[in-house]
C-alpha cells in the first residue's frame, strides 16, 4: 500500500511535507467542498494559511511527485496487466485566476460553463480502480508563451505512450466517444498494437473504410448503474469485412427507436 511516507523525501522541509499530508487527508475525506478552509477544519488546523502557502510558495516540484507515485504503483503491480480507462475530470470555476480556466463544454453538466478540464488515466484491476496520471487541457484562448495547443485526444495519446515507456502493461483501453471518434487517438492505439473498446455516437459513421459484413441478432443484457439500479438494454454486433479484429456494437434502450 502506498502512503504519504513513501514520498516524504521529495519535500525540502518538514513543514512542506506536513501540509501535503493534510491536503491529502482532506482530499480523500467525506467533506463535500474540498476548499482549503474546509480541509483545514477537517484536519484540525486553526486556518488555511499554511495550506495556501504550501500551494503557492513551497519549493517542490509536482513532476517529481508524479514520477515517484507512478514508480511505486508500477512496483506494486509486479508486471500484472490491467484495463486502462481514459476519461475527463472537470472542475467548475467561478473566476478566471486559475491557469487554463475558460468557458467550455462541461460534459457532466451538459452545457458550456467556466471550468478547468483535465484528461485522466485510470487503471482497473479486478474491482480496484486506481489513478495513474493526467494532463491539463489548455484551450486556445488561455495559452501562454511557450504553450502548444493540443486536443484532448492528443493528450490522451501522449498519456498512453508515456505510461508504456515507464513499463505499464494494459490489456485493453476504454474511452468514450470523444476519443472513439478521433482518428488521431485510434492511430496511437493501432501503432502501439493495443486492443481497445471505444464509444461512438449513434450518428457517427464508424470506420468508413471498412464495409459492413454481418449483423448479429439483437440480444438483451442487464445494465447495472452506479446506484445499483438495473435496466434492460439491447446490443447488436457488427463485424466489418477486411478487418477481422475490427468490429463495433450498437447498444440501445429501445431497438424500435434505434
Amino acid at each position: 500500500m502506498i502512503t504519504v511516507r513513501h514520498i516524504e523525501n521529495i519535500f525540502p522541509e518538514v513543514r512542506s511535507f506536513e501540509s501535503f499530508k493534510y491536503l491529502h487527508v482532506g482530499m480523500i475525506s467525506q467533506i463535500k467542498r474540498k476548499s482549503l478552509p474546509e480541509i483545514a477544519k477537517v484536519v484540525g488546523l486553526k486556518n488555511e494559511q499554511s495550506l495556501h502557502h504550501f500551494l503557492t510558495e513551497s519549493s517542490w516540484e509536482i513532476k517529481g511527485l508524479v514520477e515517484r507515485r507512478l514508480s511505486l504503483t508500477l512496483s506494486m503491480l509486479k508486471g500484472e496487466t490491467f484495463i486502462l480507462l481514459i476519461d475527463e475530470t472537470v472542475d467548475k470555476k467561478k473566476g478566471n485566476s486559475t491557469d487554463y480556466v475558460s468557458r467550455q463544454y462541461i460534459g457532466n453538466l451538459g452545457k458550456v460553463e467556466n471550468g478547468l478540464v483535465s484528461v485522466n488515466a485510470y487503471g482497473v484491476l479486478g474491482t480496484i480502480v486506481f489513478p495513474l496520471t493526467f494532463k491539463i487541457f489548455k484551450p486556445k484562448t488561455t495559452l501562454t508563451e511557450g504553450d502548444i495547443y493540443k486536443t484532448k485526444p492528443e493528450l490522451a495519446g501522449e498519456i498512453i505512450q508515456e505510461l508504456r515507456e515507464i513499463g505499464f502493461k494494459f490489456e485493453v483501453v476504454l474511452a468514450d466517444c470523444l476519443y472513439g471518434e478521433s482518428k488521431t487517438f485510434r492511430k496511437v492505439l493501432d501503432e502501439c498494437e493495443l486492443k481497445y473498446v471505444l464509444a461512438v455516437r449513434s450518428n457517427h459513421q464508424a470506420w468508413a473504410e471498412a464495409e459492413k459484413e454481418k449483423n448479429t441478432e439483437w440480444y438483451t443484457f442487464d445494465r447495472i448503474f452506479a446506484n445499483g439500479k438495473e435496466q434492460v438494454y439491447y446490443i447488436q454486433e457488427i463485424i466489418c469485412s477486411g478487418r477481422e479484429d475490427l468490429r463495433y456494437w450498437k447498444i440501445t434502450k429501445d431497438i424500435f427507436k434505434d
